[in-house]
Formats: structure tokens, sequence, C-alpha cells
């Protein structure tokens, strides 16, 4: 038979930090964790093609007549989602 786990006890044991100062902290953190010059990151590369010179194109459908736009998520749903229309805006299911 497996034991339990409490998972409410400690995971480490506790450690005292009134010891360290203020300066101490600061300098163990820059030890640790070097920062990045922005300007020496210019000619960093992301991996795989360039596509920067590309244009996206995406064909835009108008909404149909029994289509409407829910003022909450603003995605278009049939008007079967609609439940509640507060104030003049149409609320879908999912947002209700």
């Amino acid at each position: 038979m497996a034991s339990t786990a409490d998972y409410d006890a400690p995971r480490r044991p506790v450690v005292e930090f009134d010891d360290d100062s203020v300066e101490e902290l600061k300098a163990s953190r820059s030890a640790s964790h070097p920062s990045v010059d922005v300007d020496e990151a210019e000619g960093f590369e992301l991996p795989g093609p360039d596509a920067s010179d590309e244009e996206l194109t995406a064909a835009v459908v108008p909404m149909k007549p029994d289509e409407f736009r829910c003022s909450r998520c603003f995605l278009v749903h049939h008007c079967s989602q609609l439940v509640d229309q507060q104030h003049g805006e149409d609320i879908c299911q999912e947002c209700a």
C-alpha cells in the first residue's frame, strides 16, 4: 500500500535571509545574471528562412445576414449562438 504525501509540508528547508545584506544580494544577482547590451544584439538573426519581404494576404469575407459579432469576444457567430442583448450589445453563449 502506498503512503500518502503531505503536500503542505515545505519542500526544502527554510533559509533565513536576515544575515544577507542588500549589497551581497545585489552582487550575487549581478554575478549570476549578466545583462545583455541591446546594441550588441543588432546582428542577431532568427533561424529559418527570411520572410521580412513577404506580404501576408487574407481574404475578408463579409458577415452574413444570419451572423452577429459578439461585443465581448469580438468573434463572428451564427445567430443560434446569440444568448443575450444588453444595452444593444449582442453576447454569444461562450461569453454569457
